[in-house]
């Protein structure tokens, strides 16, 4: 969890930078040189300062897997706390 954490401090500090360096490669105008210039510049950032590595996570306990992203929490976690009426507006269906 705490490694994530680090990857998302990462993502928000190099965002603008790394958005930059992309929209440099993705333009047609761009010639050879700025273009290989940008490249090396974008590999010489943190691998983790990539959106890519970031990894939905529960908020509760750190699962990875059935994230609810509207909650944060994991399937088995969300389950738990709506049962007991501890999430506010969420109740068991029946019909």
């Amino acid at each position: 969890m705490h490694r994530n954490k680090k990857r998302e401090r990462l993502v928000a500090k190099y965002a603008s930078k790394r958005a930059e360096l992309k929209k440099v490669l993705s333009s047609p105008e761009t010639t050879d040189e700025e273009f290989f210039e940008a490249q090396r510049k974008l590999s010489k950032l943190p691998r983790n300062s990539s959106k890519v590595r970031l990894r939905n996570r529960c908020n509760l306990t750190g699962r990875p897997r059935a994230h609810m992203g509207r909650f944060g929490l994991s399937r088995i976690t969300f389950r738990e706390l709506a049962l007991s009426g501890r999430i506010p507006g969420v109740t068991k269906s029946s019909w």
